[in-house]
């Protein structure tokens, strides 16, 4: 039996994020395409609430926040090489479908929009929202450019479907270096006739991550790295916030 404790992870609001991903309707809405692959761990977990609590958080306190959505287009139905059993279900329902990568139309409300509960926050004009991942991870999208540009060494990371596009950009992030809390009641996971794909999430993430916390954890871990901001003033009237090491939550 693995028994070895989690190092854990230090909040540091210069340098940590909280990167969400597929914070999109058909996933997490009840009219969702996708929603009731994900309904009772969503339902069991409050990861709707939860990921909620994270971004009310986030932006209380300062923490960048990354969206990584999921997106199909048209001419992504032109792929030639076979896709995986997931990947050709989400083309036959038309899960998160776009008329087009330059268009808006017929996106808001749909299944490719954010749930509005979410929209203060995401809407906020600080909240970046990445160019779509195409399978699972954040691969085939910028989100590891945006993260590197402003100096992200540390991810805050949670997503509605947890034992797939979380935990790909979860590996993803790990083989690029960076340190990775991972949000166990803000996300859900699917189910096949192998098993409950949540809770080989968590067996995975327990593995991996140097943080495994619940909401209330991450919540607190954000706040105490707030209030150890030191405010100093800038000679043109802005304000730089220096952070001391907050102490290391529990793993």
């Amino acid at each position: 039996m693995f028994t070895h404790t989690a190092p854990g992870m230090v909040v540091d609001t210069t340098r940590t994020a909280l990167v969400l991903t597929d914070m999109q309707n058909d996933f997490l809405s009840p009219h969702g395409a996708a929603y009731g692959l994900l309904a009772d761990s969503l339902a069991a977990n409050h990861t709707a609430e939860n990921l909620e609590k994270l971004l009310a958080a986030a932006q209380q306190c300062t923490l960048p926040v990354f969206i990584s959505p999921h997106y199909y287009y048209p001419h992504d139905d032109t792929w030639v090489v076979p896709t995986g059993p997931l990947e050709a279900l989400a083309h036959r329902i038309g899960l998160v479908r776009r008329v087009g990568p330059l268009s808006l139309e017929h996106f808001e409300h749909s299944g490719a929009d954010f749930p509005q509960r979410y929209k203060p926050y995401i809407n906020d004009g600080k909240t970046i929202v990445t160019s779509p991942h195409k399978a699972y991870s954040a691969a085939t999208n910028d989100l590891l450019l945006q993260l590197h540009r402003h100096r992200i060494e540390k991810v805050i990371l949670a997503g509605p479907v947890g034992n797939l596009c979380v935990e790909a950009h979860m590996r993803n992030f790990i083989e690029h270096g960076f340190e990775m809390a991972m949000v166990r009641d803000a996300t859900a996971g699917t189910k096949n006739e192998e098993g409950d794909g949540y809770q080989a999430a968590l067996v995975n993430w327990r593995f991996m991550a140097q943080a495994l916390w619940t909401t209330a954890e991450t919540v607190a871990a954000m706040r105490a790295a707030a209030e150890d901001a030191v405010p100093l003033s800038a000679e043109n009237g802005s304000t730089v916030r220096l952070r001391r090491d907050v102490g290391r939550e529990r793993g």
